[in-house]
């Protein structure tokens, strides 16, 4: 039996112990969404925009919140489940929220349900890769443009494929195309793109996830005047760019050496992590 533990519905239970039912809707239909953050030292990084990303997320595919299901709440139960598997540097936390059991037209099972995993990372901080990432398009699915695009849902397929695409093709990463044939994101990150000394990234409406790292750098370039556009960008777009970057709350960013056939500089990616995120969000 694992040593580790997980944390479900408050409790805590061997992480080999199953939890849910085959009629799980979470399971069944993929209804639900996750949340994931990084701790370093015992505390939660960017630990306000992942929470209000959590409740926005709530809200929006209609949970019903009971009043103990705080922020407060469940950084709580981090602590504890950290303490419970002995990690005390650096972790990688998971928080599955997921409806109960039911058919999909069962209205009526709206209580929440979740999971929380954490497990320890060999890194503590964020780190800028010397060796850039090598990616690709891929092409065999594309995320669609809505109103849930950018919630990290439970339904996770096109992610699922072009991970195993990209794994089998040797690649580091693989970017993820809309229903415009127009980038979205990666697979587990956010893309930016530089062309011109302008920085640019998708959209929210163009359907990539509304990225923790993400939201952190465009509020940071905001507040020093740096230019950061929000656009749609085409794959010429990233086969013209002088340098790509992706980013994510658990490594921070990362430079892209290669997409395809086209290189790219490290320069943009460099100084906005040793000015953003080197120490500015260090616990």
């Amino acid at each position: 039996m694992s040593n580790k533990f997980i944390c479900f519905n408050g409790n805590f239970y061997n992480s080999e112990m199953p939890v849910i039912t085959a009629n799980n809707r979470g399971f069944r239909y993929g209804d639900g969404f996750f949340e994931t953050m990084k701790v370093l030292h015992g505390k939660l990084v960017l630990k306000e925009l992942h929470f209000n990303r959590m409740f926005k997320s709530l809200q929006l595919l209609q949970f019903k919140v009971p009043e103990y299901f705080t922020a407060s709440y469940m950084e709580e139960l981090i602590i504890s489940l950290l303490n419970e598997n002995k990690i005390q540097e650096s972790a990688k936390v998971r928080i599955n929220i997921f409806r109960g059991n039911g058919s999909l037209g069962d209205i009526k099972n709206n209580e929440l349900n979740f999971i929380i995993e954490a497990e320890s990372l060999a890194t503590q901080a964020f780190s800028l890769n010397n060796k850039g990432l090598i990616i690709d398009v891929y092409k065999d699915a594309k995320k669609v443009c809505d109103n849930f695009s950018h919630l990290k849902t439970n339904n996770f397929l096109p992610y699922s494929m072009a991970a195993l695409w990209a794994s089998k093709n040797n690649l580091d990463d693989a970017l993820l195309l809309n229903q415009f044939n127009n980038i979205a994101d990666a697979t587990i990150a956010n893309i930016f793109i530089v062309k011109d000394g302008v920085i640019y990234t998708p959209a929210l409406t163009e359907g990539c996830i509304d990225g923790v790292m993400r939201k952190y750098l465009l509020t940071c370039c905001n507040k020093e005047g740096i230019p950061l556009k929000e656009v749609s960008i085409s794959i010429s777009d990233v086969q013209e760019a002088q340098e790509i970057f992706l980013t994510n709350s658990v490594y921070g960013i990362k430079w892209v050496q290669q997409c395809g056939n086209s290189f790219y500089t490290l320069q943009i990616a460099k100084w906005l992590y040793n000015t953003f995120i080197a120490d500015a969000i260090k616990a």
